[in-house]
C-alpha cells in the first residue's frame, strides 16, 4: 500500500476547520437550497470533506437541532429506478439496498434540503 492511498481512505477532513460538521452540513443544505435543489449524501460528503458513510448519522442529528430553530430536514424518499417503488415510509436517512416491489438494485438515493 502506498501512504497517499492509505489517507485517501479515511475521513477527508479539512485540516483547518472552522466549523463543526453538522454546521458545514447545514451551510451546505441551505446552498443548496439557494439554488433550488436538494442534495444526496455523495454530494454533502463531497461538500463538507466527510466520508459518505457516516452522512446519515450526521443528518439525524441536525434534524434534531433543525426542529429547535423552527426548521426542517426535508426528506425526498429515494426511489427504485427500474419500477419507480417510492421509499415514501422509510425513516432511515441510508439508501435502501434494494426494492421490495422488483426486487431491483438500481435505487436512485434520497436528497436533503433544509426549510
Amino acid at each position: 500500500m502506498s501512504g497517499s492511498k492509505s489517507s485517501e481512505s479515511g475521513p477527508r477532513a479539512p485540516s483547518s476547520r472552522s466549523q463543526s460538521v453538522r454546521a458545514s452540513l447545514l451551510e451546505a443544505l441551505r446552498a443548496a437550497g439557494e439554488l433550488g435543489g436538494a442534495s444526496s449524501a455523495r454530494e454533502l460528503s463531497a461538500a463538507v470533506g466527510i466520508s459518505e458513510r457516516d452522512v446519515p448519522a450526521h443528518l439525524a442529528h441536525l434534524a434534531r437541532s433543525l426542529k429547535a430553530q423552527g426548521l426542517s430536514l426535508v426528506v425526498e424518499p429515494a426511489a427504485c429506478k427500474s419500477c419507480g417503488y417510492a421509499f415514501a415510509d422509510r425513516a432511515r436517512f441510508e439508501p435502501p439496498g434494494s426494492c421490495p416491489s422488483c426486487r431491483g438494485t438500481r435505487v436512485a438515493p434520497p436528497r436533503f434540503s433544509v426549510r
